[in-house]
């Protein structure tokens, strides 16, 4: 199909690239016009400009856009929908809160446009594994996008899918990423008490083996045991800063409106915000996990 995207970050360059190789013909824009090149050398067709859109791109026109949360997102949507026609879909596959999708969703369907959210999770691995999709809005339109949601997932028939009205896809990510937060604060928490322990443990070895079989193997702990063999199992490179990007926030809130007991994720986010005060091995397997999976940006000590 026919699709643009908007935003050639970390995710969105990988994501046009992997299109592109799906066969898909791929309209790009980006602020900075080096990573514009980059994708039209591999096939993508560059906009001319973020709102090039309504007149470069045969109807119907579907952009998907991949930019931070909030005012970035907000903006970008406003622009190119003014140069959008009915039936048109605009996709955020960013991390928005899903109030803010619900709210811009009912404004394009006055406009007769459609605005599909899709919770993506893959990190900078997703253009080799694949991408998990968690579509929401109507399902004309996700029907519509299906040929590039079954070129980004693992495969055709597995790792997407519409999860439900619009917001949904973000919502579901939402909680996605507060379970990401409480997995990963439980294996650093783990791996601190067998690197202070008394024994002289390869921490490498062990996540290796408990991937082979055991039922806390997850593909954070083959990211986990990566990390160990690629920068040593001290991590004395690192500084236990660990960010968050706003979706445990939300997932913690959530819990707090729905009385919701959700005392790992709350904990997990709390320690974050500990990391930022005062370093720990536990914060350091956290960045480590962050940057191994997403590319994350780490600081050194």
């Amino acid at each position: 199909m026919q699709i643009a995207i908007i935003g050639l970050g970390k995710m969105g360059g990988n994501m046009a690239a992997r299109l592109v190789e799906g066969g898909h013909t791929v309209f790009v824009w980006n602020r900075t016009p080096e990573k514009v090149r980059e994708l039209v050398d591999q096939g993508a067709r560059a906009l001319s400009s973020l709102q090039a859109a309504g007149k470069e791109m045969a109807a119907r026109r579907a952009v998907w856009i991949m930019l931070p949360a909030g005012e970035p997102t907000e903006s970008a949507l406003e622009r190119i929908a003014a140069v959008l026609s009915p039936g048109d879909i605009l996709i955020d596959g960013g991390n928005s809160n899903y109030h803010d999708t619900q709210r811009r969703a009912a404004g394009l369907r006055e406009k007769g446009m459609f605005l599909v959210d899709v919770g993506t999770s893959g990190g900078i691995w997703g253009r080799k594994e694949g991408y998990c999709l968690m579509a929401g809005g109507e399902e004309e339109a996700v029907s519509f996008l299906s040929p590039a949601l079954q070129t980004l997932a693992p495969s055709p028939e597995r790792g997407w899918g519409r999860v439900g009205p619009s917001g949904s896809g973000h919502f579901v990510k939402m909680v996605h990423n507060g379970i990401e937060y409480g997995m990963m604060q439980a294996y650093a928490e783990g791996f601190e008490i067998l690197h202070a322990s008394d024994y002289e443990l390869d921490l490498a070895r062990v996540a290796d083996l408990w991937m082979h079989g055991s039922v806390v193997r997850s593909w954070l702990l083959e990211l986990l045991g990566r990390a160990y063999q690629g920068q040593g199992q001290d991590l004395e490179h690192l500084k236990g800063w660990v960010a968050d990007s706003g979706e445990g926030r939300w997932t913690v809130q959530e819990a707090i409106d729905r009385d919701v007991p959700a005392p790992v994720i709350t904990i997990a986010l709390q320690t974050r915000f500990r990391s930022r005060q005062e370093d720990s091995y536990g914060a350091k397997v956290l960045a480590a996990l962050r940057n191994e999976f997403g590319g994350h940006a780490v600081k050194s000590s």
